[in-house]
């Protein structure tokens, strides 16, 4: 049984990371085609991935949409979470689901949704309109992950901070967000990575200034060479980075 079980573990992580591992390894190849036979072993095409003037930029993008972003989803969710949390309002049931419904919406619905509004405003489609974009996706997430994470404890000593005087403001920045480090921490990372790999919101809501997976596709119009591994290896290596810390700092400290 053990045997089988082991066994079921292998198939399940080959089937997962074996399109991975192909990718990472044709990074390497020494020829012009990222196809079998493997022709040898070269980073040059690192080299030229990174002396890329136009894929530095759209990786520099990318990170800063991806921090920007998920700071402003981190901060909207908490708020909308510790409302729903500590306030009892009429219709608050209904006000969660609402909260969470673009988890279940494609994101090209949302995107297409976005164009419009932005279309129909005069807004100027830049890594800002992107950036909102990643708001919406990521808002439910870190709203989900904080409100699941709160509880008598925490609403315990926000009760001990108001009776010594303590503002709402300083009770949220000093006592509330303090104690929901971890979740919160966990929100921030997965929600860096969802925009750091995001494409399909930042492709339409976007002109000239791109996201790294942008500029990925627009290499990829012109056909697959070693070069496109390696900036996919590259994303790959930053969201499996993010990853590894949360595990580390976050959950490995809750523990």
């Amino acid at each position: 049984m053990r045997a089988l079980s082991w066994a079921y573990l292998a198939v399940a992580y080959a089937f997962v990371f074996l399109p991975v591992v192909v990718l990472v390894a044709f990074s390497f190849q020494d020829g012009r085609l990222p196809v079998p036979p493997f022709q040898g072993f070269t980073l040059d095409w690192y080299g030229r991935v990174l002396g890329e003037r136009d894929l530095m930029e759209a990786l520099v993008n990318s990170a800063l949409v991806a921090a920007v972003s998920s700071l402003i989803a981190l901060i909207l969710g908490f708020l909308a979470a510790h409302a729903l949390a500590r306030v009892r309002l009429p219709g608050s049931v209904l006000m969660r689901g609402v909260l969470i419904a673009p988890m279940t919406v494609s994101y090209l619905i949302i995107a297409l949704g976005l164009l419009t509004v932005f279309n129909q405003a005069g807004v100027r489609l830049s890594l800002w309109t992107a950036g909102v974009g990643h708001v919406v996706i990521n808002l439910p997430l870190c709203f989900a992950i904080t409100y699941a994470a709160m509880g008598d404890h925490q609403k315990n000593a926000e009760r001990a901070a108001r009776d010594l005087g303590a503002p709402e403001w300083k009770v949220l920045l000093l006592v509330s967000a303090p104690m929901l480090a971890a979740p919160l921490a966990a929100a921030f990372f997965l929600s860096v990575t969802f925009s750091w790999d995001e494409f399909i919101i930042a492709f339409l809501l976007t002109r000239f200034d791109v996201t790294l997976p942008v500029e990925i596709w627009s290499m990829l119009r012109s056909g697959i060479s070693p070069a496109t591994n390696a900036v996919g290896s590259l994303v790959f290596l930053v969201s499996v980075t993010l990853v590894v810390l949360l595990e580390v700092f976050v959950f490995r400290r809750v523990k």
